[in-house]
């Protein structure tokens, strides 16, 4: 059994920046990702990180402002989101999928869910 904690979401400003966190209980060397939902829209993923943190993929519409990764000794995952932009609005969820798979995470693949924390960009 795995337990996720997300934490980091809030209020920023369109151009700003935010670093969520993701926090694993249990064994928590599995591939780990980021995915998000805004109100009416389906869930969405938005990056992935391999167990060694060597690899990781990310969706276009946050490729080249955002950076996944890991601390294995904390347990823990991060999000950092730079040039934010009110499409960015969403909960965003941590999930983790025993096996790496390098390109875009369907939901219907992860094994566990943390509770999502919401980030709101306003223009």
């Amino acid at each position: 059994q795995v337990q996720l904690v997300e934490s980091g979401g809030g209020l920023v400003q369109a151009g700003g920046s935010l670093r969520l966190s993701c926090a694993a209980s249990g064994r928590a060397f599995f591939a780990l990702g980021w995915f998000r939902q805004a109100p009416g829209k389906e869930r969405e993923f938005v990056a992935a990180i391999s167990s060694s943190g060597w690899s990781t993929y990310y969706a276009d519409s946050v490729k080249g402002r955002s950076t996944i990764s890991r601390d294995n000794a904390k347990n823990t995952m991060y999000l950092q989101m730079n040039s934010l932009k009110p499409e960015d609005t969403a909960v965003y969820y941590c999930a983790v999928r025993r096996g790496w798979v390098t390109g875009t995470w369907s939901p219907q693949h992860i094994d566990y869910w943390g509770q999502g924390t919401q980030v709101t960009v306003s223009s």
